[in-house]
């Protein structure tokens, strides 16, 4: 019985030490949950290059959401901003990330500058926690010198200008189209100043043969012209307010416009600062200016020409969160000469997360029209109006749309198989 003691004891001992050390053994880093919800990111890209996170399907799965949006610089090129919001263990997390590519990039280009910055964004969040197995960081950067810190000289002085065109013909045995289009664009834009220039002349041709039991057939032909050039000025006066002039000059076959000059100086206000333009804006915008206008043909108030002194207010909502998106725009606009004739406008699109898996996406837009002081004395033939060649009188304009999804199943989205193009 003696020699059966020191054998129960080590056991004893033994069994005492077994959490000890296995507490101390290193535990695996879990791997990060990311959810790419409205990134506007490449998401297969991203799903298929980033193999030490877990992708999930769910925003309430994730420990981070990354929502993104894109806008276009005064450069011509592309900033894709990425914000990083954090859930859970990451609840303190909310920063924001960009990616800005030269005009002229390719979509490669432009999701690899993308892709660096979300390993960026995932890599400083998971690096809480320590790095996960597999994980190794490689930074390639030449010493810095006196001339890297000087400013590159830009011969062109923040000037970007565009020019292009393009043509299409189409025919079948009874009907015929051919189009064009010529369009030339000048931009700077600045911290405190924003200037726009663009221009463009459009041309389509349309040709149908109609049977016609009295004279054997027909051919109907519709030609309709638009060419426009529009030169818009903005001054920055802080993080909320700015200040602008718009003017336009247009001929449109469509709204029996031979000429039509509009010119409009306008003042706008930003609830939020301008910094945050990627996540959220609420923007007050009132424009007061003149109208004057010569017609191809005399109109239903039996004028050729003239001119309208008129103004405009509008309110712009835009916000990008993780609960969803909303994008909406009020306007009402009216001739101060003639207060009956104005124009209430409404667009807006929602997309939201119910709950787990339920999305539900609706918009649309409205108009109520009491100002189409452009529209022909001699009305539309039935061909301008089958053709839609011609402006229509009309008290209202109404367009919905409505979506509901419900998605359910595995959490995990990290797969990508391309094949077939089905995935």
């Amino acid at each position: 019985m003696r020699t059966k003691r020191p054998a129960a004891a080590i056991c004893l001992v033994v069994a005492l030490l077994l959490p000890v050390l296995a507490a101390a053994q290193p535990q695996p880093v879990p791997r990060l949950r990311v959810y790419l919800g409205a990134c506007d990111c490449f998401d297969d890209f991203m799903r298929d290059r980033i193999g030490w996170v877990d992708f999930v399907r769910q925003p309430q799965d994730a420990d981070v959401q990354v929502i993104g949006t894109t806008v276009e610089t005064g450069a011509g090129g592309i900033e894709r901003t990425l914000r990083f919001v954090g859930a859970g263990r990451f609840a303190d997390v909310d920063f924001t990330l960009r990616a800005a590519t030269p005009p002229g990039e390719t979509d490669d280009g432009r999701r690899r500058a993308a892709l660096d910055v979300l390993h960026v964004g995932l890599l400083s969040i998971a690096a809480r926690d320590g790095l996960p197995d597999g994980v190794a960081l490689q930074i390639d950067g030449a010493d810095r010198d006196a001339e890297a810190d000087a400013p590159a000289s830009d011969p062109w002085n923040l000037w970007v200008f565009e020019v292009g065109g393009n043509g299409s013909f189409e025919a079948e045995q009874r009907s015929r189209e051919m189009s064009w289009e010529i369009e030339v664009e000048a931009d700077r834009v600045t911290h405190d100043w924003l200037l726009n220039f663009r221009a463009d002349v459009e041309y389509e041709f349309e040709s149908f043969d109609i049977d016609d039991e009295d004279d054997g057939g027909r051919t109907v032909e519709v030609t309709t012209r638009e060419r426009a050039a529009r030169l818009f000025l903005a001054r920055s006066l802080g993080s909320h307010w700015s200040a602008g002039f718009d003017s336009t000059i247009q001929a449109s076959t469509f709204e029996n416009l031979g000429l039509q000059a509009v010119v409009m100086p306008a003042v706008e206000y930003n609830v939020f600062p301008y910094a945050d333009y990627a996540m959220r804006q609420l923007r007050i915008e009132y424009a007061v200016g003149l109208l004057y206008a010569r017609y191809n043909e005399v109109t239903i108030f039996d004028r050729v020409r003239e001119t309208r002194p008129r103004h405009a207010l509008s309110a712009t909502l835009e916000q990008r969160q993780p609960w969803g998106t909303i994008e909406s725009r009020l306007e009402w606009s009216q001739y101060l000469d003639e207060p009956g004739l104005s124009r209430l406008e409404f667009d807006g699109e929602v997309s939201l997360r119910l709950v787990r898996g339920l999305s539900l996406d609706i918009g649309g837009s409205a108009s109520r029209i009491r100002d189409q002081i452009s529209l022909p004395r001699r009305g539309a033939t039935p061909e301008e109006v089958l053709l839609r060649v011609r402006e229509l009188q009309s008290g209202y304009d109404v367009r919905l749309f409505a979506g509901l999804s419900y998605s359910f199943g595995s959490i995990y989205n990290n797969i990508v198989n391309p094949r077939f193009g089905r995935n």
